[in-house]
């Protein structure tokens, strides 16, 4: 009996996750480096038919939760696949001896503004560790297309997905192997509040004080009244909608087919009217054109007698 499967042409997604960065084109060097674990991994033409569909954006919806990964993958039948990725995850134990090391201010620096060292590699491995999976069965996946295949192309399209989600966030790294941004932060010495320049005063055995925020409302609110002088202009309608998005041109990460800009205007000239409603009152708004009506109509009735 023969296991080929037979290609179908995907059904088009309006609106899907596309793939930021063509091959071998991300910005960080984890990102690129979770990718070469793929390929290492002797995939074969699955990771390419992978590519494909995340080029066309055939992915609808993409979690990355502790562990795994789920996604929906729409393919050539009507109902999107439903795509599971379990990675296995590093234990208490694992954690404990690594954090030691991440404790270290110029390391913590790193991870504060969301940026991986890239000798983090060596503290894993001079663990017995690995930040990635080492080998193929650290990836336990399924689809449920009727492809025999695994990975089957929308396992593989949700591969390359992931490359381009680290790229923008190390951390997810990390919850994939068992632990939160906040709670590597938080063992390695390192409250989550903490800015960056608290991490380098830290590193010099600083402390840094915070000022707590007053429990009295009206200390917290300050002088109501005085506040109250200062009014501000009347609401109203802006004549151009979405003006700062203009300025600050095309979003680079947009997804949907329809026109950014014209959806953004719509956006910003229906919450403009909403805004107005809830500035002046509905009732006063709705008010103020029966008003306007009533005043034609006898303006009409003047010009006629």
């Amino acid at each position: 009996m023969s296991h080929y499967f037979e290609y179908n042409a995907p059904r088009r997604v309006k609106g899907g996750i596309k793939a930021r960065f063509k091959q071998n084109g991300h910005k960080n060097w984890w990102a690129e480096r979770w990718i070469k674990t793929l390929e290492d991994f002797e995939m074969g033409a699955r990771l390419g038919r992978g590519r494909e569909y995340a080029n066309k954006g055939q992915v609808k919806s993409l979690k990355i939760k502790k562990g795994s990964v789920t996604a929906k993958v729409q393919g050539s039948r009507r109902i999107p696949y439903n795509v599971t990725i379990k990675v296995k995850m590093l234990n208490e134990q694992d954690w404990s001896k690594l954090t030691q090391k991440f404790a270290e201010p110029s390391i913590a620096a790193d991870l504060l503004i969301g940026r991986m060292p890239d000798y983090i590699e060596r503290i894993f491995d001079d663990n017995r560790l690995s930040l990635f999976p080492s080998k193929i069965e650290d990836l336990d996946t399924k689809c449920t297309c009727p492809d025999w295949a695994n990975p089957c192309k929308h396992i593989a399209a949700v591969y390359i997905l992931l490359g381009d989600e680290f790229d923008s966030d190390p951390f997810l790294i990390f919850r994939l192997r068992g632990i939160e941004r906040d709670e590597l932060l938080e063992v390695s010495g390192f409250k989550p509040s903490l800015s960056i320049q608290t991490a380098i005063k830290n590193d010099d055995k600083e402390e840094s004080i915070h000022e707590p925020l007053p429990t009295d409302i009206d200390k917290f609110w300050g002088d109501v009244k005085q506040q109250q002088d200062h009014r501000a202009d009347p609401a109203r309608i802006p004549e151009m909608h979405a003006a700062l998005v203009q300025q600050l041109g095309r979003f680079p990460f947009w997804q949907s087919d329809d026109d950014f800009m014209s959806t953004m205007k719509r956006v910003y000239r229906e919450a403009s009217s909403r805004g107005l409603d809830v500035a002046i009152g509905k009732r006063q708004n709705v008010e103020t054109k029966k008003s306007k009506t009533k005043s034609v109509k006898a303006r009409r009735k003047m010009i006629q007698v």
